[in-house]
């Protein structure tokens, strides 16, 4: 992939940060990044005043930093900066956020030379990947401790994972027949603003919700066979009454899925019942609204990942450097929040279907918890425990970050985005979706035994052949934990796409 600061999508991002893609600066990009780099150059040359060249940084500004101190000015940034806290981020997430600021170094308004980029693609390509603790980051200016500790290792001092190791960066390095470059005027700067930390976690989690959405119309769909429930709800006029994109994907997803029921068949002409529960009715609708906030963000990200977001930018057609708040999180962070939200009621609506089909009271002449003895034997009762328990902490974690706000910097930044929190809370409820999906088809596939030998739709039956793959029937009481974790796996592996 040849970067040159173009917009990247998901699955870009993720060909190189779990696939593996080699990355290079494209020429293109070259003559852009010399330029910019010229006219910091030309303001050393003649001292003159630039915020966050030759002054201090935030609270400190108006500091004034000599011309023979400048490079201790940006190694003391670097390393005062680097206070992240808990556990590292994972190596995907790593691999965004080197991508992601590597990318917009290319556009040419960071005053950064392009060794220093070519280091971040070299570290890239050859596995080298910063010990980045994932705390720490309040999101303005930009995930200023997630990529400090990202710019330690580019000067060969922090610690990097290497394969399989942890170790010092400059032991990685030169293992890997890479150089640690030494930091010029602005430079470490330009790698420390930015919203590539949020961007990277949050990101990929929401192609991680793309999947989940997906999945949550399979395990619906099962459910609502297993219900003996009616598709008339999804039938397309209605759809086109009320023409959300993501609804009518939904509906359109749902009857697919549904296509050649024996089950459907079996009761639709004696059928008493007028209409569905909304759990199982109102999935277009939901579902849906899921699906426009999922894209909301993706065209966010989309912008985010073509826009320089550093202070000061340079301007090299005019020489002029000015200094800004791109590096905000705000908009990332909204978004972040956004789909938390409503990843968290796709949760909630599939913990309704699961207790319609455990709940003898409403679960169409299944058997109690879909327990072959019930009584005694407890079937699914406690998986659905489980189920209202991780419903429970997806509440909690839903509240929006991006409306707390604490001072920073001695009151120079004082409104700050929290998006990173964002981030983090959201893979944190993307996690806890993918494990009550599981439980959904694991209950729903065991309701469709008890309507053998009648099949379901087509798509509703790879989905439960793919459930057979990983958890037998419930034939007898067994510890459910690992079905879970399995049908979990599954999920992330792809397995219901």
């Amino acid at each position: 992939m040849e970067l040159n600061g173009q917009a990247l999508t998901l699955e870009q991002i993720a060909a190189v940060a779990i696939c593996g893609e080699h990355v290079a600066i494209s020429p293109a990009a070259r003559p852009c990044i010399a330029a910019s780099r010229k006219v910091i150059e030309q303001i050393v040359a003649r001292d003159a005043v630039v915020y966050g060249v030759n002054t201090g940084f935030g609270k400190l500004s108006d500091v004034r930093v000599p011309q023979g101190e400048l490079r201790q000015l940006q190694l003391n940034l670097v390393r005062s900066h680097a206070c992240g806290i808990g556990k590292p981020l994972s190596e995907p997430e790593v691999r965004a956020m080197m991508l992601l600021r590597a990318n917009v170094l290319t556009l040419g308004f960071s005053g950064i030379r392009s060794e220093v980029t070519e280091l971040l693609c070299e570290m890239l390509n050859c596995r080298v990947h910063p010990v980045v603790p994932e705390k720490g980051s309040v999101g303005a200016s930009g995930d200023l401790a997630p990529l400090a500790h990202l710019a330690l290792s580019v000067i060969g001092e922090g610690e990097v994972f290497f394969e399989g190791k942890r170790i010092a960066s400059a032991e990685a390095l030169e293992r890997a027949n890479l150089k640690a470059v030494e930091l010029e005027a602005k430079e470490g700067l330009a790698l420390l603003n930015g919203t590539q930390g949020m961007h990277a976690v949050g990101g990929l989690a929401l192609l991680r919700a793309q999947r989940v959405v997906r999945v949550a119309d399979v395990s619906g769909a099962m459910s609502l066979e297993a219900l003996k429930g009616t598709p008339v709800a999804f039938d397309p006029r209605l759809q086109e009454a009320r023409p959300h994109p993501g609804q009518k994907a939904a509906a359109e997803h749902l009857l697919s899925l549904m296509e050649g029921s024996e089950i459907r068949q079996s009761h639709l002409t004696d059928d008493p019942r007028v209409q569905d529960a909304y759990s199982l009715r109102c999935m277009p609708q939901v579902h849906g609204a899921v699906r426009g906030a999922l894209a909301h963000c993706e065209e966010v990200l989309l912008i985010e990942s073509a826009s320089a977001t550093d202070n000061p930018l340079v301007f090299a057609e005019t020489a002029d450097v000015i200094s800004g708040g791109n590096f905000h999180g705000a908009p990332l962070a909204f978004a972040f929040d956004y789909v938390a939200i409503a990843i968290t009621d796709l949760m909630s609506i599939s913990e309704r279907r699961t207790d319609r089909l455990v709940n003898p009271d409403k679960s169409e002449g299944l058997p109690a918890f879909l327990a072959r003895r019930p009584g005694v034997e407890s079937g699914f009762m406690i998986a659905h425990v489980a189920a209202a328990s991780l419903v429970n902490e997806a509440r909690v974690l839903a509240h929006p970050a991006s409306v707390d706000n604490i001072t920073t910097s001695g009151g120079k930044e004082d409104h700050v985005s929290m998006g990173m929190t964002s981030a983090l809370k959201l893979r944190s409820i993307v996690d806890l979706a993918e494990n009550l999906l599981a439980i959904e088809l694991l209950a729903a596939a065991e309701g469709l035994e008890h309507r053998r030998p009648l099949k379901a739709g087509r798509g509703v039956e790879r989905a439960f052949a793919a459930v057979r793959t990983v958890a037998p029937p419930l034939t007898h009481d067994r510890p459910l934990s690992s079905d879970i974790a399995h049908v979990a796996e599954a999920i992330r592996r792809g397995d219901f796409d």
